[in-house]
Order: C-alpha cells, then sequence, then structure tokens
C-alpha cells in the first residue's frame, strides 16, 4: 500500500513522472515554497485500483477525466472506446503512463497540477 492511502492529513504526495516537464515544475514550486512532500513515482511503483479510486475521489473528478488521450497507450487501445469508471482505472493500473500528472495529495484533497500555480488551492 502506497503511503498516499494513510490518512496523515497535513502529508503532501506528489504524483511524479520525472520525464514531465509539468511534473518537475510542481517538484521545483514546492521546493521554492519550503514545502516538505513525498514523491509517488507512479510508473515504477503503480498505483493499484483501490489507490486510483481513492485518488480519484480526493480530486473530484471522474475516472476518465483523469486519462491522457494524447498518449500512445490511449490511442492503440482506447481510443473510441466507452468504459465505466471502473474500466477506465483499470486501464490506468495497466498503463499508468494514462494518469495525468502532477497530482497533489493533501490529506482528503487533490489537486492536478497544471498550471502549476493551482497547487496552492489545497496548501
Amino acid at each position: 500500500m502506497h503511503p498516499y492511502n494513510i490518512g496523515m492529513a497535513e502529508s503532501i504526495f506528489v504524483f511524479h513522472n520525472s520525464r514531465c516537464s509539468k511534473s518537475r515544475c510542481a517538484l521545483e514550486y514546492l521546493n521554492e515554497k519550503g514545502i516538505d512532500y513525498t514523491v509517488v513515482d507512479y510508473l515504477k511503483n503503480n498505483p493499484t485500483h483501490l489507490e486510483l479510486e481513492s485518488v480519484i475521489t480526493k480530486l473530484g473528478i471522474k475516472p476518465e477525466a483523469l486519462i491522457r488521450k494524447g498518449e500512445e497507450d490511449f490511442k492503440v487501445n482506447f481510443k473510441d472506446k466507452i468504459l465505466s469508471d471502473s474500466e477506465w482505472i483499470e486501464a490506468m493500473v495497466k498503463f499508468p503512463k494514462l494518469i495525468e500528472r502532477p497530482i497533489v495529495i493533501k490529506g482528503n484533497k487533490a489537486i492536478i497540477g497544471r498550471p502549476t500555480e493551482r497547487i496552492l488551492e489545497i496548501l
């Protein structure tokens, strides 16, 4: 189980992809503000269905809204398909590159850090 499900209200977790410039910008932003956080490298430690469900609930969005539709995995496997919420979550479990990033999580709230300044909404 990933630590972001433990429920530590003041801890901040960042779903991060080091190859993504927006994700790197989010970490730089938090560093500039002097804010402590824990990086969740979701490509190396793929989240489970339940963990993604928890993050999506904290984001307050439908699972499909977290899908990066420009990714090759989406185009090859899911373009023009209609899936249930559970099926979209399973798609992200199987193909974690589909997960929008960066996601900043604090307690029971989460935000997609695009643009980076949106992170302030949960700090």
